[in-house]
């Protein structure tokens, strides 16, 4: 949450500079290379070469055959299966890796188009730790393997990436690099495409459910399930204003627990108050992200007009200007314009990094320019394809992978005022925003209907809270 720029960067020049990581805009040298000029190949050999086994066994090395390093957090492998039945699920795991496997990831996803070899894949990423490849330098060994989550005996010999007679490393194009989202490396079976993942990978599809209820900011309840409510002071906003713990308040909207931010001001820094409520852990990162909220275009009471901005977004630290492992992604309702706008627009935004001094920001963004007054289902899917935002089951927009995160983030919500330009009067004035529920399910990416399933769920068995979602 940020001081916005007035002027936005062209697509392209944010893409190229995400990932770039910075270097294009502070002159580091050696950038990591894009699709276009920093190509990869990828090698690959089995372990497990019968027609059936208990697990199935590819083993990867990739290999950089481009000019520049390249980031291995921006690179996913794809090996396609035919799944045993159509029910059937998967469970990954990393044997061994030179570069550790704490480093490998591994997601199972389904094809949209399936083929007779293939309806399934198995996604292999890198997280931040494994760092760059340099040219001409490779992996090394990526031990990895996969079976049925009932351990029954898997049937491989009609998969289109396995090859009984790889078994020594060879480069192996039945299986797809991807590089920043587009593909530099393989052919994949006709279906290929990038899609919702199917099955949670190993410690995935854990979830975060809160109905807020609670009795108030000091419930000890609120503290014990992670929620840390804002008291210190500094931005965004308002020079002066202070970051108020009381004004975040619960009740009930429609037969539902709520929660209330409110944000207050006499048209000074010293009478303005914001509110802001977080998680405490930084552990969110692929996967759904989903709230209720209620956005409001007037003050309760007062003259109305002030450049509010109403809140739900994860996001992390930044640890130096244009650091690459940065992360941020928002709903921000501007009920009174503000950045440059004139009148009400709610944005979307996906942060790859930015500096705070002198300005400069790497984001991709979408907008709608109208009211937004009343309650809203607001829900972000984050998975290595993209970041896609939904509001009230619509498509709202869809950023480039570019922007995906690197490190884990907190999950957000506040309320706060740009400037006091918007209105110079010294009547004072309160905005509220209200929040009915928060979700988080971790590599799974929902729809929104089925979001509200999820959530009715919950509700019709009682349940107000959960979190299984484990520290990082």
């Amino acid at each position: 949450m940020r001081t916005r720029p007035t002027g936005r960067r062209p697509r392209a020049a944010l893409a190229l500079a995400a990932l770039l990581g910075g270097a294009a805009l502070t002159g580091l040298p050696a950038p990591a290379a894009t699709a276009a000029d920093g190509p990869l190949a990828v090698q690959y050999r089995t372990s497990a070469a019968g027609a059936t086994a208990d697990q199935s066994e590819p083993w990867f090395k990739v290999r950089n055959t481009g000019s520049a390093p390249v980031r291995l957090s921006q690179v996913k492998i794809r090996y396609y299966f035919k799944a045993d039945a159509p029910d059937t699920a998967y469970r990954f795991a990393c044997s061994w890796a030179v570069l550790g496997c704490a480093a490998v990831t591994g997601t199972f996803g389904r094809l949209p188009e399936p083929t007779a070899t293939a309806d399934r894949y198995l996604e292999i990423g890198f997280t931040p730790s494994a760092g760059t490849l340099a040219p001409g330098a490779d992996t090394g060994d990526l031990q990895l393997r996969f079976h049925r989550a009932d351990w029954q005996t898997l049937r491989q010999s009609d998969d289109y990436s396995f090859g009984a007679a790889r078994t020594s490393y060879a480069d192996w194009d039945k299986v797809t690099a991807r590089l920043a989202g587009a593909t530099v490396w393989g052919a994949g079976p006709g279906g290929d495409g990038p899609t919702d993942p199917a099955d949670p990978p190993g410690e995935g599809g854990q979830t975060l459910f809160d109905d807020f209820d609670y009795a108030s900011h000091t419930d000890p309840d609120l503290t014990a399930h992670g929620w840390s409510v804002r008291s210190n002071a500094g931005g965004p906003g308002v020079p002066g204003a202070t970051w108020d713990p009381s004004k975040v308040t619960f009740g009930s909207s429609g037969g539902n627990s709520v929660m209330d931010l409110e944000t207050s001001t006499a048209g000074t820094g010293a009478s303005t108050t914001h509110t802001e409520i977080l998680t405490r852990s930084m552990k969110f990162a692929y996967g759904t992200y989903a709230a209720r909220v209620r956005f409001s275009d007037a003050p309760a009471s007062g003259p109305d007009g002030d450049r509010v901005v109403q809140t739900f977004f994860t996001i992390n630290d930044l640890k130096a200007p244009m650091a690459d492992d940065y992360a941020e992604y928002d709903f921000e309702y501007l009920p009174n314009g503000g950045w440059g706008e004139p009148s009400s627009i709610l944005y979307t935004t996906s942060w790859e990094t930015y500096a705070p001094d002198p300005w400069q920001a790497v984001n991709q963004h979408s907008e709608s320019r109208r009211s937004f007054a009343g309650w809203h289902d607001l829900v972000v899917t984050i998975d290595g394809s993209g970041i896609t935002y939904y509001v009230d089951g619509s498509h709202f927009g869809t950023h480039d992978a570019a922007y995906l995160p690197e490190r884990p983030m907190s999950i957000n919500f506040n309320q706060w005022l740009i400037d006091l330009e918007g209105q110079s009067s010294t009547t004072p004035r309160a905005y509220h925003q209200q929040v009915d529920y928060v979700l988080h399910v971790k590599d799974q990416v929902l729809t929104p209907a089925q979001v509200a399933a999820k959530i009715d769920a919950y509700r019709a068995a009682g349940t107000s809270f959960v979190d299984e979602v484990p520290a990082p």
